[in-house]
């Protein structure tokens, strides 16, 4: 690929060109609106003029909603070899294309499963992609040249390819990305008219569970009404286990010894079933997901701090596979939790005791 053009340059689109530009690709830049093109292109992300003749590949990064007719019309007017759109919903825009008697051979629908909370060009990186699913839906139309071409843009971007049927793609982002938005947006919305002091009791439970409830309200309205059927079945399902789980608690609240044990065998069964739900999640790199020990480190809000922790775990000998930091309330002082094997916790928690930490059990 020598030449491709980006129609969207909004976080993921700007992504997207930034990784082709920086691996030699002549990167043309479009959007409807120009000052967000000329936003990506001086980031380095491409040129923000039309090309003038036919590019390799044409990545059309716009909502859901606008895939069906912005392909439509670069198709009609022959910009590129091959096309592909990276819209998080696949199998609406294809039935869109295919009702506007659309010739669908050089055309494959794709998603890279990588985002922000936040949006736009400035929010772009070239590295956005790398290490994450990038799904392809090709069809038994789908012109060889173009999936070699889809592939070659996910190699370029670091990604790694996923190839899925359309609407299994739908029902999949349903319940992987869909839904906890929507969930985590509730909980959020719990917060709106609390109690200060409530809020002030905020800790790192909460911080995760409502971090994507940041998101662009719009760009999510636009991708929920493109897959409303999936989202619908897997929020019925987490309705059910809601009622389930309020009227269990309820029955706490009685006196009767046979209702407070159901309710508490309801409680535990939900908790059990979310513990085997979260062994399913992929671990580091996509593998299985792996057991760690948490040392727990006491920090100053200090410049430097993470860096001398991370070269004191360094010099022990130990490969910090994960890490999180939990801020104390009112204090410039906070905890780290650094994630390793088991085996390495104690050595670890030796090492930076002896280099002057606080380790927290």
């Amino acid at each position: 690929m020598r030449t491709a053009v980006v129609i969207g340059t909004g976080l993921v689109g700007t992504s997207a060109a930034l990784a082709l530009a920086g691996r030699g690709v002549h990167v043309h830049l479009l959007d409807h609106d120009p000052a967000s093109a000329r936003t990506a292109a001086a980031l380095g992300a491409g040129t923000d003029e039309a090309p003038e003749g036919r590019v390799d590949l044409a990545v059309i990064a716009v909502p859901p909603a606008h895939v069906a007719s912005v392909l439509a019309t670069a198709m009609r007017d022959d910009i590129a070899r091959g096309y592909l759109d990276v819209a998080s919903v696949k199998g609406g825009p294809r039935r869109e294309l295919e009702a506007l008697g659309v010739d669908l051979t050089p055309y494959i629908g794709t998603h890279p499963m990588a985002g922000k909370e936040r949006s736009g060009p400035l929010a772009a990186t070239a590295d956005l992609f790398e290490g994450r699913p990038w799904v392809l839906t090709p069809t038994r139309d789908t012109d060889t040249e173009v999936l070699n071409l889809a592939l070659e843009l996910v190699a370029l971007c670091r990604a790694v390819p996923v190839v899925m049927d359309a609407d299994a793609h739908d029902r999949a982002v349903a319940l992987v990305s869909h839904t906890p938005q929507l969930i985590s947006s509730m909980v959020a919305a719990r917060l709106e008219e609390a109690d200060e002091t409530a809020v002030r009791l905020c800790g790192q439970g909460i911080r995760d569970v409502t971090r994507i409830a940041a998101s662009d309200p719009r760009m999510w309205v636009e991708i929920l009404s493109a897959n409303p059927g999936p989202v619908a079945d897997v929020l019925a399902g987490v309705a059910a286990d809601l009622d389930e789980t309020v009227q269990a608690l309820r029955s706490l609240q009685t006196g009767d010894e046979h209702k407070r044990r159901e309710g508490t065998d309801s409680i535990e069964d939900v908790l059990r079933r979310g513990n085997a739900g979260r062994v399913r999640v992929p671990g580091k790199h996509g593998a299985a997901p792996a057991s760690y020990e948490i040392v727990a480190v006491l920090i100053s809000d200090r410049p430097g701090e993470l860096a001398r922790i991370f070269a004191d775990a360094g010099r022990a000998g130990i490969n910090v596979e994960d890490v999180r930091i939990e801020h104390a309330t009112g204090q410039q002082a906070g905890l780290v939790q650094l994630m390793v094997e088991p085996s390495a916790a104690p050595v670890l928690a030796t090492a930076l005791r002896e280099r002057g930490w606080s380790i927290r059990q």
